[in-house]
């Protein structure tokens, strides 16, 4: 009972965060050096590891589907299969996945650090929010750089299943780009990319709320961020369900 007395606690904290971030959003100051400082933390630093996951899913995705549809004479499947298996789900959650690991394991290590240090505190002291100079650049910076992190994932990624197609399977580049072409359309785009704003208030959301809450000193820096890793993995694979259903329920609708 008290294990989920604590995870609605904690469900409820974040949420608070979130409509308090927002409404300070829109009001002044605002701290553009500072959302660029986390643009180049949470976008650029990120991006060998966002390449490297997404060339690697798109190689592997391939060489699986094409073996096995071989025995079935389906090979020629395999552009549309792993295009489209990119483009809506593999991309979107593996590159959220992974700043989930990195970027939300940072945040909530920087912003416990400062609390337990007392710096959280010293800014109300000087009577600013850490609202605006904490939270808000961090979650904007998430917002901006998730969705672009993730055209460059698919992109990637199709690269990568086009390589292997072309070297291991026998299937010609020109074949391969076409099916491609053929396949994607712009909701398929659209369904997958959308999500990748609702995963980037989770990871940001997330990571902020367990930094501010750190209790313990340096020993809760780590504990927070373990649960601030883990806790933004499971909402963004178990949002992925609700969001597919969700985008899934306006295709039919449009």
């Amino acid at each position: 009972m008290n294990t989920y007395l604590h995870f609605f606690q904690q469900f409820g904290g974040a949420a608070l965060l979130f409509y308090q971030s927002f409404h300070e959003t829109f009001r002044k100051p605002f701290y553009f050096r500072l959302m660029l400082d986390q643009i180049y933390q949470v976008g650029i630093t990120s991006l060998p590891l966002v390449i490297v996951t997404a060339l690697s899913t798109g190689m592997v995705m391939a060489l699986q589907f094409g073996l096995g549809l071989e025995k079935f004479g389906g090979k020629l499947y395999v552009p549309k299969i792993v295009s489209l298996s990119i483009v809506r789900e593999m991309g979107p959650v593996f590159t959220s996945l992974m700043l989930a690991a990195r970027v939300g394991a940072g945040i909530t290590s920087e912003v416990g650090s400062m609390t337990v240090t007392q710096q959280i505190d010293a800014i109300r002291a000087l009577g600013t929010s850490p609202l605006k100079r904490i939270v808000i650049p961090r979650v904007l910076a998430c917002l901006i750089t998730l969705p672009l992190l993730c055209s460059i994932a698919n992109a990637i990624g199709i690269y990568g299943g086009m390589y292997v197609g072309a070297h291991d399977l026998g299937l010609d580049k020109e074949f391969y780009i076409q099916k491609v072409y053929q396949t994607i359309t712009l909701t398929d785009y659209l369904s997958g990319w959308g999500k990748t704003f609702f995963f980037a208030m989770f990871i940001s959301i997330t990571a902020c709320y367990f930094g501010l809450t750190v209790k313990g000193g340096t020993k809760g820096v780590g504990v927070a961020t373990t649960k601030s890793v883990v806790t933004s993995s499971i909402f963004i694979l178990v949002g992925d369900y609700f969001l597919t259903k969700l985008f899934w329920v306006i295709e039919q609708w449009l």
